[in-house]
């Protein structure tokens, strides 16, 4: 037997012990231009467990080389790492990445258990940091939604312009209130107004406002044929926003719940909004009493409006939460039954010993005495009050005095908010005229 090593000159080139050929160095295939397209790969026989090469390609090819496995292109867009993908999660649960980032990231969890659950775990915490219905939202959302449905197709039963102001409100207030906790119903509320020719204030709660707008809401209620909010307690003989109040409060302290008011008020609002809407103008002029005076259905609802915005901004000052001043429309309306109301209260002022007597009575519808009170900024305009008595009629050409007020502190003025002598008017003509009306536009507010 011969060694690895021996060679006895019996192994001829082309016999079977043939000894292997070492071939010469070659150089690089590019050297000699484009590379051939690369040959099959090799086939092995079953039978003789031999593997058939290819035929020598010529002379000075030297020996065939091993064909290789083709090698696949690259990837002209290869995906991110897993360390760049894992990083992408929380912008692709919040919908902050790009489309190509996205549709990457999701190709790579359909592959990866771990970031899977990581993003679904994202997901969930993203859906917790925005609620169904955010305190965020626009208050006027609704009213513009509903401006843009009935613009496009008018509404069958459509809500009387005069409780337009109210449905807006009463929505706002209800986005206020919709999200708040135990602990904000409880938060303290300093109600203001004016009596006399002071002002008076009364500290309750959020909850307390509430029962406050559905005691008096009630009143609006019951003239429509509805439920009274407060059933069997409500008090006997003509009925007054004050006493209710009070009354709901004493029931409303048994019961220690606040968070109990928001549903039923709501619901209530909804209700009277519905019986006008049906109603129509058969109801505008139907007279609701309040104590001692009476308002029409149309100007009871604008009252209402005014007290609801009035007292929303009293609760969201009371959570330190921002809250927007009505529609310039509504304002204006709101404005204008204020400005009409003035020549009673001056009267009624005057029963009470308030104010001076008149200087010069002058027939109902005649023209008497006037005050020319300018309201600027939103839902602003120009009025003519009657200064001597309710029946007179005001007109420019009998104007005695002038007022300047911006709509914002008019409407503060008129909720007591703030004193006459605080506001800031411009004035022009008869001192007394101009004191008189600043009163008695005071004298509008009440709890």
């Amino acid at each position: 037997m011969k060694g690895p090593d021996e060679w006895d000159g019996r192994e001829l080139p082309g016999s079977p012990g043939e000894r292997p050929r070492i071939p010469s160095p070659r150089s690089a295939a590019e050297d000699h231009g484009p590379l051939p397209d690369t040959p099959p790969a090799p086939v092995r026989d079953p039978a003789s467990d031999t593997v058939e090469t290819l035929p020598d390609a010529g002379p000075g090819s030297g020996p065939p080389a091993v064909p290789q496995a083709p090698q696949p292109l690259p990837d002209p867009d290869p995906a991110p790492p897993h360390r760049v993908l894992k990083s992408l999660l929380g912008a692709w649960a919040l919908a902050a990445c790009s489309a190509e980032e996205t549709a990457a990231v999701e190709t790579h969890l359909t592959d990866c258990a771990s970031c899977a659950d990581e993003a679904l775990r994202l997901r969930d915490a993203v859906g917790l940091l925005h609620p169904a219905d955010s305190l965020d939202l626009d208050p006027l959302l609704r009213s513009r939604v509903l401006e843009g449905a009935l613009g496009r197709r008018p509404a069958r039963i459509p809500v009387p312009d005069w409780a337009a102001p109210y449905d807006a409100e009463t929505a706002k207030l209800d986005a206020l209130l919709h999200d708040m906790g135990e602990a904000e119903w409880r938060a303290p509320v300093r109600l203001r107004w004016f009596e006399g020719d002071r002002p008076v204030e009364r500290e309750t709660t959020v909850a307390g406002v509430m029962g406050h707008l559905m005691a008096v809401d009630g009143l609006v209620a019951t003239a429509l044929g509805l439920t009274d909010p407060l059933g069997t307690a409500a008090p006997p003989g003509t009925p007054d926003p004050l006493i209710r109040t009070e009354t709901f409060w004493r029931a409303a302290h048994e019961t220690r719940r606040p968070l109990t008011v928001h549903a039923p008020w709501r619901d209530q609002s909804y209700a009277l909004m519905r019986q006008v809407s049906f109603a129509g103008s058969k109801v505008a002029e139907l007279a609701v009493p309040y104590g001692d005076f009476r308002l029409a259905l149309r100007d009871s609802f604008l009252d209402r409006a005014f007290e609801c915005w009035v007292h929303a901004g009293d609760i969201a000052e009371a959570v330190d939460y921002p809250y927007v001043p009505p529609a310039t429309g509504h304002l204006h309306q709101m404005v204008d039954l204020a400005a009409r109301l003035l020549p009673s209260a001056l009267a009624d002022r005057r029963r009470a010993g308030l104010a001076a007597p008149p200087q010069r009575l002058v027939e109902a519808g005649a023209p008497g005495r006037t005050l020319h009170l300018e309201v600027e900024g939103n839902g602003g305009g120009h009025w003519y009050i009657a200064l001597d008595s309710p029946a007179a009629l005001g007109t420019p050409e009998r104007t005695v005095a002038h007022i300047a007020l911006d709509s914002a502190e008019f409407c503060q003025l008129a909720a007591g908010h703030i004193s006459p002598e605080e506001a800031a008017a411009g004035q022009d003509g008869e001192r007394d005229a101009i004191r008189e009306v600043l009163f008695a536009t005071a004298s509008l507010s009440r709890l």
